[in-house]
């Protein structure tokens, strides 16, 4: 909780005050990570730099920036050892997952009790930012998954933070064996018996929650929040969910839109649509904006976002490429005149990494899957929406195939692979490939808006 106490109004200050705290923190995880990380040691090492080399954030571009691969190709390398870290420090509090490793086995990243109460202290820093409060009953409608996903694991965190309580929806893919796992009406009707104030998960649920809960006529009265993240959401969208909770007759129609991610730690958020999303906890993360040569780009230039990790102790990630595309903004907002930097809202996701269904899914492995599959002679994969003539439905992953044999239970194997069960097409080959028509076939077709 470096800087806490001293900057009780951080997202006020003035940018020298906070670059000087940021400054400071990185110094002393530079040290650490020098000597006890094997990853950044490694680096370190090859590329010729010692602690004193890098000593504030100006310094970071000595750094190479860290791809997302880099990670999953061995996420315990990234775990932080030093015989100089505190009880604290030290603890492992809770272990999270992030999809998207090419073996398909999820990417643990280590949280220790220092790291868990830096979080809690970030989310009583929110304001009004996330409206929350001790009276609050927060309905989380995060997907149960097989392994600790972080927005699932960290919302009660963020509950016991502000004092709120929280019930779950428990829904998402069943699992063989477990009888856990509840339906979207099951969901809609948790929400109205416990008197839900707040719905908290992936963009596109949240807003099939709304939609159902309309054709249930479901009592939403005392709903006053729709808090939304996993996946990239247009103002369009957000403004289509807020009138259904003003027909709904909920107590409020306001959609909180957040960006984050398990790896980084926490969240962003707008302030008011479009306004960019604001770094809430600029004393335990660093973002930057970086160009293909691994500099950092001026404001408003885009380019692909990097957080570095100020204060975590558990896994600790440095000039970590998230895979958008961005600008950042270090003015003061216009909306709310805080000062801590804002990455602009209009994002796009590079690579093959993408989120469907608020999931991270790695394309590649699923590339590298069906390219070694036995009768398959074309493939493409199209994420849409669920409902053709619902551009703002949940999205569905399909897979269109030209093959001769084709296991049974496919879909059942590529969810088991990235998470995500897709439709199955069988259609002709020319109908995903024409040679006659295109260089080269197009093998991800992203069609949602």
């Amino acid at each position: 909780m470096i800087g806490a106490e001293t900057l009780p109004d951080l997202l006020r200050r003035p940018l020298p005050e906070v670059r000087a705290l940021q400054d400071r923190a990185l110094a002393r995880t530079i040290e650490l990570c020098h000597a006890g990380h094997p990853y950044y040691s490694a680096v370190m090492k090859r590329e010729g730099l010692e602690p004193r080399h890098i000593q504030g954030v100006a310094d970071l571009h000595r750094l190479p920036p860290t791809s997302k691969q880099d990670f999953l190709n061995d996420p315990d390398a990234f775990r932080l050892s030093h015989p100089d870290l505190t009880m604290a420090e030290r603890t492992l509090w809770k272990i999270l997952y992030t999809t998207g490793s090419t073996t398909g086995i999820p990417a643990a990243v280590y949280v220790s009790t220092s790291d868990h109460y830096d979080y809690m202290v970030g989310c009583t820093r929110r304001e009004d930012l996330v409206d929350l409060h001790d009276t609050d009953m927060i309905a989380s409608l995060f997907p149960l998954t097989q392994f600790p996903m972080g927005a699932y694991a960290r919302a009660p965190d963020e509950a016991a933070a502000v004092g709120a309580s929280i019930t779950f929806g428990r829904t998402g893919r069943p699992t063989p064996g477990s009888p856990l796992h509840q339906s979207l009406d099951d969901a809609v009707r948790l929400v109205e018996r416990q008197g839900a104030t707040v719905l908290w998960g992936v963009a596109s649920f949240i807003r099939r929650v709304l939609v159902r809960a309309g054709e249930m006529g479901a009592d939403f009265s005392r709903v006053r929040i729709s808090m939304i993240t996993g996946e990239a959401s247009s103002a369009a969208m957000r403004a289509d969910m807020s009138r259904r909770m003003s027909a709904m007759g909920c107590a409020g129609n306001t959609v909180v839109n957040r960006y984050g991610s398990t790896e980084q730690g926490g969240s962003m958020v707008e302030c008011a649509p479009g306004s960019g999303f604001h770094s809430l906890a600029p004393n335990e993360l660093y973002h930057e904006v970086i160009d293909q040569n691994g500099n950092s780009c001026a404001d408003g230039v885009s380019g692909d976002l990097a957080f570095t990790q100020l204060t975590r102790r558990g896994t600790v990630l440095l000039r970590y490429l998230v895979g958008d595309v961005v600008s950042i903004d270090h003015t003061p907002c216009p909306h709310c005149g805080r000062t801590s930097p804002r990455v602009a809202s209009n994002l796009t996701r590079s690579g093959d990494l993408l989120k469907i269904k608020g999931m991270l899914v790695n394309l590649r492995a699923l590339k590298d899957w069906l390219e070694a599959a036995p009768g398959i002679a074309e493939y493409q994969i199209v994420i849409r929406p669920s409902d053709k003539d619902d551009l703002y439905s949940m999205d569905e992953l399909v897979l269109k195939l030209a093959a001769t044999d084709t296991p049974h239970d496919i879909a059942e194997q590529v969810a088991n692979l990235v998470g995500v069960r897709p439709l199955v097409q069988i259609v002709a080959q020319d109908e995903i490939f024409d040679p006659l028509r295109a260089v080269k076939p197009v093998r991800v077709v992203d069609e949602r808006p």
